[in-house]
């Protein structure tokens, strides 16, 4: 027996599933102001994270050229690029250039205005200041990078 007209309609009704206009807009519009509360805190979390990176990458650097140094028994200069720091910094053993790196985006970085020296014993020849790496206009955490005069380098939160 076929199922009268009237009882079609009301069956296709129970099974057809899916949102409705209202409770889609609300959705939406609970993601938008989450995304909007959440995004200054992502924008400083990802620059304290490039900070972190970038502070490592000069760490990283510098115990090459202390390596370096110790290993061909001569002298390793570490030297800002042109423009200072967060413009990149080469590493070099007389005129040979042992690596290079770019451009720190974003970011600005002091050290030592006329870079550093490493001896054959791996130790500095002289006295040297901090390095220090921030980003403007953020709250996220700054970075120092010491050296001693033993030539080990060390990373830390926080302003020089």
């Amino acid at each position: 027996m076929l199922p009268s007209p009237v009882e079609v309609p009301h069956a296709r009704r129970r099974t057809q599933r899916g949102f409705t206009l209202i409770e889609l807009i609300t959705v939406v519009t609970i993601v938008a102001i989450l995304a909007a509360i959440a995004t200054p805190y992502f924008r400083d979390f990802i620059l304290g994270q490039r900070i972190r990176a970038a502070g490592y990458e000069i760490v990283s650097a510098l115990i090459y050229a202390r390596s370096e140094a110790i290993k061909r028994n001569s002298g390793v200069t570490v030297a800002a690029a042109t423009g200072g720091w967060q413009n990149g910094w080469t590493v070099t053993s007389g005129a040979i250039t042992l690596s290079q790196h770019e451009a720190l985006q974003g970011l600005t970085m002091t050290g030592p205005v006329a870079g550093l020296v490493y001896n054959g014993n791996g130790r500095l020849a002289a006295t040297i200041s901090p390095f220090g790496i921030s980003a403007a206009n953020s709250s996220a955490p700054q970075r120092c990078i010491n050296v001693d005069l033993s030539g080990l380098p060390s990373s830390q939160a926080g302003s020089c």
